[in-house]
């Protein structure tokens, strides 16, 4: 099951940055998104979040 970015994203990247497979980009309305496809479901970008808004959906 795929890692979601929740709307309290502060846009901030960090989560992109740390992703090993390069899943999360920046969605262009003031928040990152998770391609679903390709997340490994690692948790690796819900564990350097700072606004804890990555969760599995």
């Amino acid at each position: 099951m795929a890692y979601k970015i929740s709307d309290d994203c502060c846009a901030c990247g960090t989560c992109a940055g740390e992703c090993p497979v390069e899943a999360i980009s920046d969605g262009g309305n003031g928040k990152y998104e998770i391609n679903a496809d390709a997340c490994l479901d690692c948790g690796t970008c819900a564990g350097v979040c700072p606004m804890g808004a990555i969760a599995q959906a």
